[in-house]
């Protein structure tokens, strides 16, 4: 097991830290003078290993290295920390079972802050909220304005009971988003409901708008966003305490903001507010 030298938290010196370790780099190439933030254990000496799937814009998995939003944003902490990514692919469904089990140190993948989760897992402070979004030819920002209209969205988000309840049978659920958009390109919905990540992702190259929902308050979601966080193990305070003061120095610097927008994501994201657990 790995053990990290405690080091001064600052801005400089995080600063100077990233490029000296390599920040935003490949996992692969740790300099023999880096100098890591923190102490702390890993699974394999050197190494953060990293359970994750296929979740664009947010992880993709391109053959041993992990790109995408979180996958940038675990670069940048493990070139804090001197330690290269190990990336563990599975399936969704095994990602959080692998982290409980300690098979791997961190999950990647847009998971959700949820009093469930919580139970079995630690969850790092919050990311970044994945904002609900409308999608259309020339969509409107305020959800009132869909009334009337024939709009889509899919199963399994957070908005989808106040979204039903407030527009009836003018609202149609999908499986996946695969079936939503082909309905709004075929015209048969006027507008989608979508995450504002997925909603990028998926209407890429089309001649379409992809905007943030205004707050409204008959739809919690649009109020106060899913946070986004990274999962690791039960009782791993030291590797939880980094992570949360390496993300808190990218958003002071930045750093995080700047990964959002490189991936087409809205910089707002990157002030997720004070930490609140889905459920709780």
């Amino acid at each position: 097991m790995s053990k990290r030298t405690v080091m001064a938290a600052t801005l400089a010196a995080s600063t100077a830290l990233l490029a000296a370790c390599g920040g935003g780099s490949e996992a692969g190439s740790v300099p023999d003078d880096c100098q890591p933030a923190h102490e702390f254990e890993t699974i394999s000496d050197g190494k953060l290993t990293v359970a994750a799937y296929d979740l664009p814009p947010f992880t993709r998995i391109d053959g041993d290295k992990l790109v995408g939003v979180d996958g940038v944003i675990l670069q940048e902490i493990a070139a804090m920390e001197c330690l290269e990514i190990e990336v563990m692919s599975a399936a969704a469904a095994a990602i959080i079972p692998a982290v409980q089990a300690g098979r791997a140190d961190v999950a990647a993948g847009d998971w959700y802050r949820t009093a469930e989760r919580a139970e079995i897992v630690d969850l790092s402070d919050p990311i970044y909220t994945d904002q609900m979004a409308i999608v259309g030819e020339v969509a409107p920002t305020a959800i009132p304005e869909l009334e009337g209209e024939k709009v889509g969205t899919v199963d399994g988000y957070l908005w989808v009971a106040d979204m039903k309840a407030y527009l009836g049978d003018s609202l149609s659920i999908y499986n996946s988003p695969l079936n939503m958009y082909q309905d709004l390109n075929a015209g048969r919905i006027d507008y989608a409901i979508d995450s504002y990540g997925s909603g990028v992702f998926n209407t890429e190259g089309e001649d379409v708008e992809v905007v943030v929902a205004d707050s409204f308050e008959e739809v919690a979601a649009s109020t106060e966003g899913a946070q986004s966080s990274f999962p690791v193990p039960k009782g791993s305070e030291g590797l939880l305490t980094a992570i949360n003061e390496d993300i808190a120095e990218l958003r002071e610097s930045g750093r995080l903001a700047e990964i959002l927008v490189e991936h087409d994501l809205d910089k707002s994201a990157a002030e997720p507010g004070e930490a609140r657990l889905i459920g709780d």
